[in-house]
């Protein structure tokens, strides 16, 4: 992610907490109550985001595990296309009798 995403996601963030605030006072909440309501909804937004990266983390399903599995099967499938006949029959001799 470059930097002027994140600037852009961390004004939008900041711009959604204004307008939340703005239709809890529209709804008819005093500044205090729409403020707390406003930051409360924003940090539970923050809580379940960090959830769902942690989910993602504990499970590797991110991005960076999914490039190294490729790269060690594009590395893998480069080897044994490298390997002559004969050889690539050895290995698959190997493999059938540990099985």
């Amino acid at each position: 992610m470059r930097r002027i995403d994140v600037i852009g996601i961390g004004l939008a963030v900041l711009a959604a907490g204004g307008i939340v605030y703005l239709l809890f006072q529209l709804a008819g909440l005093d500044s205090v109550s729409a403020g707390i309501w406003s930051q409360a909804l924003l940090v539970g937004g923050l809580v379940l985001w960090v959830l769902t990266y942690l989910f993602r983390v504990l499970t590797q399903k991110m991005t960076y595990n999914q490039q190294l599995k490729d790269y060690e099967t594009a590395v893998l499938e480069k080897r044994w296309e490298s390997l002559t006949p004969e050889e690539q029959a050895k290995f698959q001799a190997e493999f059938e009798r540990e099985k």
